[in-house]
């Protein structure tokens, strides 16, 4: 088994090193993407929990409330007669001026919980004044000054303290961050220590009517839990989108088997009759397809460690713009993922051999000269092939209708991947209609060198199928995500011509996240319209809260804008306990318009669902009357400001910028806030592109080795048109014409298969995990552009097989026949 294995299959693979090396490359990229995505995703989205609740120990549970808890909700937990250990901890975020970078904020009672390994100016007590505590990571001494900027305000704080500690962190006293956070005394969590060894779920249901009506007693760390079941659809569609590039990869290792078997029938043949038995022949292939996993698998580990160094900026952007606040961690790559990615890429190796190894396995001694056997049955088969084909795209339709299942979309994954093997059994139907139809027409246009280069792929349909089937498939996916995005971005582009109505927009200065609402001082609304060019302006104050075990944005606002609505409406909002949901919040929840939310503040009528994609979490929005009524603090997080008929916006801008001097407030018109938007909304999708095109170049890579393997099993063919007087030229056009053949219909199938997997990213996909309408645009100028790099990138893999094709010695190769 090791001389057949020796022989047969790796004497064949040393003497053409070059498409050896593409077709493990192939396997090595797949799970390259495959390793980098998984270890980006978790260095992205798994590092907030040491962010925000760094500091908080093993609490065993925590008292939180919308707003706020109430101080006196402490005072009422510690008076029970129960050994309870209490602390109160208040958090938000500061920017440092000097870099800019955003860290997270917590205050605590520092004389009751003094920090521990913390080197401290004085003898341990707090000194007096505005102080922090700074985590060793940020690389400040004791005695320093640091600017933060808290909310709309920057003040110099001392460096009181440095302790241990990996986040880059700040730490107040809890007075101290009072004011500059502006709570009036409402803390944002109590941690909570019962007895060791009693029920969790048991204190938290004891505890809960003595926190306050609107107060949520729960485990310590829900809040991480519930973000990480809010990204779990994110990252989910991001991990079946990195394995494209492994189906892509599939393809070509299919093919260079199919090739392996048909250039070596006669050799497996010999073996046979020498009583080479089936399961030798079966072992000794699916061997071939292993060592190239292998090979690729190990590739792919030093690959995907690097491209991970890229992908996590690119996810940790995506991740703080619509999720929640984070920074990448480290990236870990793990003994278990490692596992995974290699057992992955060996896996699909083999599975995608097992067809042509089995093939191979039936030869029989008296077949094995038959030469072009193959090729014909596997014309034959077109018809089949073809019904196969019709009944998979009708599954695909029918998989498309199922529901998602435990928030995943399941069904349009299913789908999707029926759509692709309905696109590949297709491919052959597809090869034969064009030479019928265009081999004549080919033959006109660019000479007999054409029509010979259709004719030859037809001939050698079996492989040119595979070829056709692996580059439509990686352009079907570029097709399809390019028509999601650009119909989101047309979506986004006509939903923000009619929700962006003011003529400027005010927030706290600082990079903005999905999960942090910092407030601008009260008094700056009525300064704001006291000018004499302002109109109105509108007060927008958000909260974050949870709903049904997932995060969500509870708003209040003035409604002088207007907003395109799903269902119902928002009149009469402003006189009820009423609110309007975002259309993600409703679909994630099963919300309909008549429905009564039970939220810890007070129950709310659903009287409007409108259409919203300023963040995937979801809006719960009633008037500003109410929001105050429950949760009366002024400030808001947003201010919309409309101008008088005629005013002008520059001086306009100045003017309000004048009237905020002494606050950090960033000033935005229409027109720069449409741009950020569009800026943010592109650097989110900038992964998806990145996947698509490395799909792309296995892809192209996959064509550049086939056409190889193609001129070499043609030796004899090609060296006779050399001996009957064909010129180097015509050699050399002739495969380029087979390259640029092969890249048309590849270019044509894989757009319209494309253009079926849209609808089911558009309407299926999409829908199910993010709850967004999106409306269908075709961005034909993109696609164009980039189906003809793909074009012109097969034609480029056509040059080396045709120089290797000009340079066969035609008087050798008739002298060997």
């Amino acid at each position: 088994m090791t001389a057949l294995f020796l022989r047969l299959i790796v004497r064949p693979l040393l003497r053409e090193p070059l498409r050896t090396a593409l077709t493990a490359l192939s396997v090595a990229l797949g799970v390259a993407v495959v390793l980098a995505i998984d270890l980006a995703g978790e260095a992205a989205a798994g590092s907030f929990r040491s962010s925000i609740e760094t500091l908080a120990g093993d609490a065993d549970l925590e008292v939180t409330a919308p707003g706020g808890v109430k101080a006196d909700a402490l005072g009422r937990l510690a008076a029970l007669p129960h050994p309870l250990r209490l602390r109160a901890r208040m958090e938000d975020y500061a920017t440092v001026t000097a870099t800019g970078e955003v860290i997270p904020l917590i205050g605590l009672d520092l004389i009751a919980d003094a920090l521990e390994s913390a080197e401290t100016a004085g003898n341990g007590k707090p000194p007096e004044g505005d102080v922090v505590w700074l985590s060793s990571s940020m690389g400040r001494k004791t005695g320093e000054k640091i600017d933060l900027q808290i909310h709309d305000r920057t003040a110099a704080y001392t460096v009181a303290g440095v302790f241990e500690q990996k986040s880059r962190i700040a730490v107040m006293d809890l007075a101290l961050a009072d004011r500059a956070l502006r709570r009036d005394g409402k803390l944002d969590r109590i941690l909570v220590w019962i007895p060791k060894g009693e029920s969790v779920d048991a204190w938290a249901e004891r505890l809960t009517p003595v926190a306050g009506t609107s107060a949520t007693v729960a485990p310590q760390g829900a809040r991480t839990r519930e973000n990480r079941r809010m990204l779990e659809a994110f990252r989910w569609n991001l991990r079946v989108l990195s394995y494209i590039a492994l189906v892509v990869g599939a393809f070509l290792i299919y093919n260079t088997i199919s090739v392996s078997v048909v250039r070596r029938r006669a050799e497996i043949g010999v073996l046979r009759a020498l009583g080479a038995s089936r399961a030798m022949v079966l072992g000794a292939f699916l061997a071939e397809a292993a060592l190239f996993g292998i090979v690729g698998g190990l590739a792919g580990l030093l690959l995907g460690r690097v491209m991970a160094e890229g992908a996590v900026g690119l996810l940790g952007a995506t991740v703080e713009s619509l999720y929640v606040s984070s920074k990448p961690a480290s990236i870990a790559l793990t003994p278990l993922s490692a596992m995974v990615a290699f057992a992955i890429g060996i896996g699909v190796a083999v599975a995608s051999a097992l067809s042509p190894a089995l093939e191979a396995s039936r030869v029989a001694p008296t077949e094995a000269m038959a030469r072009g056997r193959i090729d014909y049955l596997s014309r034959v088969r077109t018809a089949r092939d073809l019904l196969l084909a019709c009944a998979l795209a009708l599954a695909a339709a029918l998989a498309a209708q199922a529901p998602p299942l435990s928030g995943k979309p399941v069904g349009g994954y299913a789908a999707a991947l029926l759509a692709i093997a309905a696109g590949a059994l297709a491919v052959p139907a597809l090869v034969r209609m064009v030479d019928r139809l265009a081999s004549a027409a080919l033959g006109r246009l660019g000479g007999v060198e054409a029509m010979l280069a259709m004719r030859s792929l037809t001939a050698s349909l079996r492989r040119t199928s595979v070829l056709v089937g692996a580059l439509a498939t990686a352009i079907a996916m570029t097709v399809s995500v390019g028509i999601m995005v650009g119909s989101f971005r047309s979506t986004v582009l006509v939903w923000m011509d009619n929700q962006l109505e003011a003529d400027l927009y005010l927030r706290p200065a600082g990079a903005a996240s999905a999960d942090r609402f910092p407030t601008l001082d009260p008094t700056l609304p009525d300064r704001l319209a006291a000018l004499p060019m302002v109109e109105t302006v509108d007060r927008f104050r958000a909260y974050p809260i949870s709903y049904r075990g997932l995060p969500a944005t509870l708003a209040g606002a003035e409604m002088k804008g207007r907003a395109r609505f799903v269902a119902g409406t928002a009149q009469g909002i402003e006189s009820c306990d009423c609110a309007m949901v975002s259309e993600p919040f409703a679909n994630k929840h099963g919300v309909r318009v008549g429905d009564t939310l039970k939220l810890e503040i007070a129950p709310l009528r659903v009287i409007g669902i409108y259409f919203d994609y300023a963040s995937e979490r979801g809006y719960v929005i009633v008037h500003r009357n109410t929001l105050l009524k429950y949760l009366p603090d002024p400030a808001p997080s947003n201010l919309a400001v409309y101008l008088k008929p005629g005013a002008d916006i520059e001086e306009s801008k100045r003017a309000v910028e004048s009237a905020a001097r002494g606050l950090n407030v960033a000033v935005f018109s229409n027109r720069a806030l449409r741009e950020e938007a569009i800026a943010i909304f592109d650097r989110t999708f900038a992964i998806t592109y990145a996947l698509e095109a490395v799909a792309i170049v296995v892809a192209v890579m996959g064509v550049a080795g086939a056409l190889l393997a193609l001129v070499i099993d043609r030796r004899r063919e090609l060296g006779l048109l050399r001996f009957l007087g064909a010129a180097r030229g015509q050699v050399r056009k002739l495969i380029l014409c087979e390259a640029g053949l092969l890249g048309l219909l590849a270019n044509f199938a894989g757009t319209l298969l494309g253009v079926a997997l849209s609808l089911i990213l558009v309407f299926v996909i999409n829908k199910q995990s993010f709850g967004w309408t999106i409306q269908f645009h075709r961005p034909v100028g993109v696609l164009l552009g980039a189906l003809s790099l793909v074009y012109v990138a097969t034609l480029l893999a056509g040059l080396y097989p045709a120089r290797v094709a000009t340079s066969i010695d035609p008087i050798r190769v008739v002298h060997e026949e």
